[in-house]
């Protein structure tokens, strides 16, 4: 078993290089248009190359992975749908109808889906197809426990599940990672976090997940109160994360380690998986300069919980799904980023005169 006084959490270095970086804003600053007229998409161009270390980007290989799960707060009706849901949707995602598959498919993304601890068995598959969705079976336990009553996962479930997070990653090709999820009730588990960790009140940080009325959200918030008086001790991230968590937010913990200690470039969705983010950062801040934040979702929270990380999103479309959907979405202005470093001409390549005084 594994145990969070044992876990080793990966040693995340500090990837500020100012050469390049100045090599990089040299480039663009140099490139056929009036300086800085790209805007954010150039910031953005900044990031990639410095995550990726390099003045010539190129991602290859892209990776969207979806954790899913089930949690014991779901049986006191803090979501608009049932716990059923959400292996119903795993099984959305695997046959290729649910948003994040379309999305996936049209922008050429490989996903990956994780059992991490959905209440109903899953059934393996047999090997996909090239380029079909894949399954990967890594259930700690069949949903966690009621949080409002005590710990969501032991010690040892929460250290097992960012085990499985890390080994998924080291296993998966590419050098981009975008992080999606599934499971009834997480919209709830991401408030708590956020919460505890950012100490915030729960009036500011929970709204409707999936569709609840007002008198819904003041239930949720009621059964979300039950839950933070119950782990009053649980304050230190993996403490936070085992008693209020799911196995599924505890599995991109370990993913997002995993791949911040490998370079890769991370596009975070929505509330879900910036709260793994949440986590992961405050065990080991340099993971937040691998980040790419892709959305300001709709929930309430999110823009909090962006603040708590100072990061500034590309996109605020309204969202409010999850799956990855908002990652998948953004997914075109990181390749539009690399395109215009690699294949935009400069002033002095195309022969056009720079601006005058």
């Amino acid at each position: 078993m594994h145990s969070l006084a044992q876990f080793t959490v990966p040693a995340i270095a500090d990837i500020s290089d100012a050469p390049l970086t100045a090599r990089l804003q040299h480039l663009l600053d140099n490139k056929t248009k009036p300086l800085g007229s790209l805007g954010r998409l150039e910031s953005l161009a900044l990031r990639i190359g410095q995550v990726l270390g390099t003045e010539a980007p190129a991602l290859l290989q892209p990776q969207m992975l979806v954790c899913a799960g089930d949690h014991g707060l779901a049986a006191k009706g803090v979501s608009a749908f049932p716990s059923d849901v959400t292996w119903q949707m795993v099984e959305n995602f695997l046959a290729g109808g649910a948003a994040v598959s379309v999305l996936a498919r049209q922008h050429g993304l490989a996903l990956t889906v994780v059992d991490c601890g959905v209440a109903k068995p899953i059934a393996p598959r047999d090997a996909a197809a090239p380029g079909a969705p894949q399954l990967l079976l890594r259930k700690v336990a069949p949903g966690t426990a009621d949080a409002s009553a005590g710990p969501a996962m032991t010690a040892e479930q929460c250290a097992q599940a960012i085990t499985h997070g890390v080994e998924v990653v080291r296993a998966l090709p590419g050098n981009a990672l975008l992080l999606g999820e599934m499971g009834i009730a997480n919209t709830s588990v991401a408030s708590l976090l956020l919460a505890r960790l950012a100490g915030l009140p729960l009036a500011d940080v929970t709204g409707a997940g999936t569709g609840l009325d007002a008198a819904g959200i003041e239930r949720k918030r009621a059964v979300l109160q039950q839950a933070l008086d119950a782990n009053a001790e649980a304050t230190t991230p993996l403490a936070a994360l085992a008693a209020l968590g799911g196995y599924e937010v505890a599995t991109l913990v370990g993913a997002v380690l995993q791949a911040a200690l490998e370079r890769r470039v991370i596009v975070v969705d929505g509330f879900i998986t910036s709260a793994a983010v949440l986590v992961a950062s405050r065990l080991q801040p340099a993971v937040l300069q691998r980040c790419v934040f892709a959305h300001r979702s709709g929930e309430r929270g999110h823009s909090l919980m962006l603040a708590q990380m100072q990061a500034e999103p590309l996109l605020d479309l309204g969202l409010r799904l999850g799956e990855g959907s908002g990652a998948a979405l953004a997914w075109p202005l990181l390749q539009s980023a690399c395109a215009v470093l690699a294949e935009m001409a400069s002033f002095e390549s195309a022969g056009v005169a720079t601006q005058t005084a």
